[in-house]
């Protein structure tokens, strides 16, 4: 990890998973009743965890095709009591790059705050300079990440977090007296799978070349007869399209997955109705049914709302 990172030993913490870092961040770092500023849509444990914490929670919209982000209207929101901004990179739920974390760092150093980036999607990032860690960017930044998304290794529940030496002892310092779940085993079976990237970058980048070319297809297809609206995202195994002519979007997934057992996340989950998050980092045979199952109930779906 320190090599991978090229930092010391100081300034990495392992955890339970991307969410085990971002409780130990938000109790090491904020207290109840001040703020964070969380990118919108989002992955709902960013804001759902400081609510159950009794941090308040601010937000900043990420808007358009490719889910940009303002940084000035970023930089407007900030409080005196604001303690971190957050953000995803590649951003769950669209899979998009965020090519404003240089520009995040600067207002995080200019207001005395720390950006936190989840990059739990950023192996699958297009090019390097997407993928780079935003704790290389600015001291005021953090990273966390976990072997979940890009390998599928959830069982191990193995993350980590990598900033600063001075605020990794403070996350730390809690770790020592509080965490006392983690896995020996499964942190130790993890450090094998990081000493070996190659081999499992590898199996995870020809997923994803035989899987892609399926998506393109449909996407194309979904957008040529209007039954979605938007861009898929350069390099990632998730998107976010907008359904055509369905706003309530949990009740269409809960109604696609009772119908051909195919799941999709609607957007209530993520702030954003009238989206799904589809992932596609799957086995050839599993996207294409998947995604046949989809279209299929968009076209059924859509007539049966009309009639």
């Amino acid at each position: 990890m320190q090599q991978r990172y090229g930092v010391g030993e100081g300034q990495v913490l392992c955890t339970t998973g991307a969410t085990g870092a971002l409780s130990l961040i938000y109790r090491a770092l904020v207290k109840p009743g001040e703020r964070i500023l969380v990118e919108n849509p989002a992955f709902d444990i960013f804001h759902t965890l400081a609510e159950t914490l009794g941090i308040m929670v601010d937000r900043f919209e990420r808007s358009g095709p490719d889910f940009t982000i303002d940084p000035d209207a970023v930089a407007a929101q900030i409080r005196p009591d604001t303690k971190l901004i957050v953000v995803s990179n590649l951003h769950n739920p669209s899979g998009m790059a965020t090519p404003e974390i240089p520009a995040l760092a600067r207002i995080a150093e200019t207001y005395g705050v720390l950006l936190v980036v989840d990059e739990v999607y950023a192996d699958y990032a297009a090019s390097g300079d997407q993928a780079r860690p935003a704790m290389q960017i600015s001291p005021n930044a953090v990273s966390i990440s976990s072997l979940t998304k890009t390998y599928g290794l959830s069982t191990l529940r193995c993350g980590w977090i990598v900033a600063r030496a001075d605020i990794v002892a403070r996350i730390r310092a809690l770790a020592d007296e509080t965490e006392f779940g983690i896995s020996t085993l499964g942190h130790a079976l993890a450090a094998l799978v990081l000493e070996q990237r190659p081999l499992f970058d590898d199996y995870r980048d020809g997923i994803m070349r035989r899987a892609r070319p399926i998506i393109e297809s449909y996407h194309a297809h979904w957008r040529a007869e209007g039954l979605v609206e938007g861009e898929l995202p350069d390099g990632a195994c998730i998107a976010f399209p907008r359904v055509v002519g369905i706003e309530d979007t949990n009740a269409f997934s809960e109604w696609l997955a009772d119908r051909c057992g195919v799941i999709v996340a609607p957007g209530e989950y993520f702030g954003r109705a009238g989206h799904i998050r589809i992932g596609f980092a799957r086995a050839p045979a599993d996207v294409d049914y998947g995604l046949q199952a989809l279209t299929d109930g968009l076209m059924r779906y859509r007539s049966l709302s009309r009639g």
